[in-house]
């Protein structure tokens, strides 16, 4: 106890010491700036007179198209949605985002950027006549922190999506043609003004101000914020009138500075549900005024950030520094209380554990036997049934051939996926729930960082479920087959991700059995988790030859899921088109034997890809559709090419070789030949 007491000693005057060494030297090393300074206004401005290409040959780069958008030549506007790219635009988002941050908080006195933003916008409703006199889902001036999602369709006005449901930090102004009444909305012509949520904190009925939204005409908006005010100004007009609005429709205090990161993109989302409109802007302009401190880069790390360079400050500063003896001395004392009392409370404490160390031997051997991380646990009918709401459709999350995906939430407060297979899964393919119900313990203790954990499983009422941690970003099709776009790099770890998990899996003799992107899910990071797993239910007579069966399908529906991932398009495309497109993973061979190979690369990650990484890694997928006994990859050979991806992996045949089984994209069968239920 001496010993220990020494030591403390020791360590608590050389704290003090630093602490009296960080005093005595003034304010620099903690304070981003000081009274004496002063501020230094930012500027960034930019102007699009229209969006054509013909007048902006940098368009492309200075404006990121997102999801269901374009650049329409026809008009000269920015275009939510594409009505070239989908035949059906009911139910789409897309954004069109300024490609650059923009300063807009100051992280030290959390002062607002000031800015002005003005455009022309016009929205046509469907031109079908039954659709004619309602209105789409409406247009939104944005403000948000990344530049590479884009929200739920609908009335969500692709402002929102899946992993923006706590503290996502956006604001919008929209011009909303449609009426929720669940979000508030007074009528189908409003403005709002949208601060992280999509329930509008301040709505406006332009109605009384004599403007309707879907007249067809071409409106102009004025959007100014003086940001050390905190007052926003909203004016809205006819493009054709010359004369600024006297009058705003809104001009009130509000502060935004809860929702703005220091950087931030700017631009506008739109979207459609039922009811289609097409949303055009046609020019804009946008002018923001910041007040910049910083002599270093501030923890968020972007491009662009700024430096400040003034010399002239440091006077004053050293100047300051010298009259705060006092603040220092301060700081030593109540530094040298702090310690004393840590001190005396490690003592003290110490002293009563030694005493009763005999009564918690037991209960301490106890608490620290070795016990697996998140141990699985059978839940209850009831307690699931509650944490669901009785299964409610509120929060069901997605269903498939096997059953339905539920939102809960368990009594400690932590929120799980419940996977609860229908009575007509379990009747059709078998009745061996025992092998079910193990194999679902073995995969639940399982652990490894691209493996979704599985917090247990329910035997009840005749009922099997199992509930596993919940993934806030949802699955992966829904990144790479609805509004929103994943850069290359995302998606490139994504791959990587799943071929770690897969061959963690084989090395354990197990399989996954149900490899596809809605089994593929992002967690916060968007790093890659395998759930949904494909347990069996029909035994195999032999366990060695079902493994290495369904480890075979598992490499085969990474070939097609990495193809999935490039291409950004669904394996089998049941719609019109070119038939000889329909089916991705012939579509893949057959550009592969033209050499051609760089047309499957999903064109809306732009130009800001890795092509010939992307055709290495486009090369392996197609590398694992071969047959097994024609040179198909095991997963740690997968895993081998991504780690050193300069070695050559080996030479594709020119032609697909014909399949031993009826396997292919469209028939995830290669394992149920041999009872491996997917």
């Amino acid at each position: 106890m001496h010993s220990m007491a020494s030591s403390l000693c020791n360590n608590i005057f050389l704290l003090l010491f630093l602490l009296n060494v960080l005093s005595s030297i003034g304010p620099y090393p903690v304070a981003v700036h000081s009274a004496g300074d002063a501020p230094i206004n930012v500027t960034k401005h930019f102007s699009f007179y229209n969006f054509s290409f013909s007048n902006n040959p940098r368009l492309v780069h200075d404006v990121k198209l997102l999801g269901s958008a374009k650049f329409s030549d026809e008009k000269g506007s920015l275009q939510i949605p594409d009505e070239s790219q989908y035949a059906d635009i009911r139910h789409q988002a897309g954004r069109g985002i300024y490609s650059f941050p923009i300063r807009l908080l100051d992280p030290t006195t959390k002062t607002p950027a000031s800015f002005q933003t003005t455009f022309s916008f016009q929205l046509n409703n469907s031109t079908a006549s039954e659709q004619a006199a309602y209105g789409g889902s409406g247009l939104t001036f944005i403000i948000v922190p990344d530049e590479f999602t884009v929200g739920r369709p609908g009335p969500w006005l692709g402002m929102l999506n899946d992993a923006c449901e706590n503290d996502y930090k956006a604001v919008a102004v929209e011009f909303d043609t449609r009426k929720n009444p669940e979000f508030g909305d007074p009528n189908d012509n409003h403005v709002g003004i949208n601060l992280g949520t999509i329930v509008s904190t301040k709505v406006i009925n332009v109605s009384d101000v004599g403007v309707s939204l879907k007249d067809g005409f071409v409106h102009r908006a004025w959007i100014t914020y003086d940001g050390p005010q905190r007052r926003m100004d909203i004016r809205l007009g006819r493009a054709n009138e010359e004369d600024y609005p006297s009058t705003p429709i809104f001009s009130e205090s509000l502060d935004l500075s809860p929702y703005l990161n220091e950087y931030m993109f700017v631009g506008f989302s739109a979207s459609t549900g039922n009811h289609t409109q097409i949303h055009n802007i046609l020019s804009w302009n946008f002018t923001s005024v910041s007040q910049a401190f910083l002599r270093f880069p501030s923890s968020e790390t972007c491009q662009g950030k700024i430096l400040l360079e003034n010399s002239t400050a440091a006077p004053t500063t050293e100047k300051s520094s010298k009259n705060e003896p006092p603040k220092s001395f301060l700081i030593f004392m109540a530094s040298v209380a702090l310690a004393l009392a840590l001190f005396l409370g490690f003592y003290f404490i110490s002293r009563h554990r030694r005493n009763a160390s005999k009564i918690k031997t037991s209960v301490e051997t106890e608490i620290h036997l070795p016990r697996p991380p998140n141990k699985p646990r059978r839940f209850t009918f009831s307690q699931l049934s509650s944490s669901t709401r009785s299964f409610s459709e509120i929060e069901l999350l997605g269903s498939d051939s096997r059953g339905e995906y539920y939102r809960g939430k368990l009594s400690n407060g932590s929120q799980v996926a419940v996977k609860r297979f229908s009575t007509q899964f379990l009747h059709t393919h078998g009745s061996d729930k025992k092998r079910l119900l193990k194999e679902i313990k073995v995969i639940g203790h399982v652990r490894h960082p691209n493996l979704l954990p599985v917090r247990g499983w329910c035997q009840d009422n005749h009922e099997i479920m199992v509930v596993y941690d919940f993934v806030p970003n949802g699955s992966l099709d829904k990144w790479l087959f609805g509004a929103g776009v994943l850069p290359w790099t995302r998606r490139f770890k994504v791959i990587k991700d799943v071929a770690d998990g897969l061959s963690f899996l084989h090395t354990k003799q197990l399989a996954h059995k149900n490899l596809k992107c809605s089994s593929v899910f992002l967690d916060v990071n968007f790093r890659a988790v395998l759930g949904d797993f494909g347990f069996v239910l029909l035994g195999a007579e032999s366990k060695q030859f079902e493994s290495a069966v369904c480890h075979g399908a598992d490499v085969f529906e990474f070939g097609v899921l990495v193809l999935e991932v490039i291409a950004g398009r669904v394996r089998d495309e049941k719609e019109e088109g070119n038939p000889e497109e329909r089916n991705l993973l012939d579509y893949a061979w057959n550009l592969h034997q033209i050499d051609e190979k760089v047309k499957l690369v999903d064109r809306r990650m732009g130009s800001l890809i890795n092509l010939e990484q992307a055709i290495r890694v486009l090369e392996i997928g197609l590398l694992c559709t071969l047959n097994e006994n024609k040179g198909r990859p095991s997963m740690e050979q997968v895993v081998e090419f991504f780690l050193n991806m300069d070695k050559p992996i080996p030479e594709l045949p020119r032609t697909r070789p014909v399949s031993l089984f009826p396997y292919n994209s469209a028939n995830t069968g290669l394992c149920n030949t041999y009872s491996c239920t997917f």
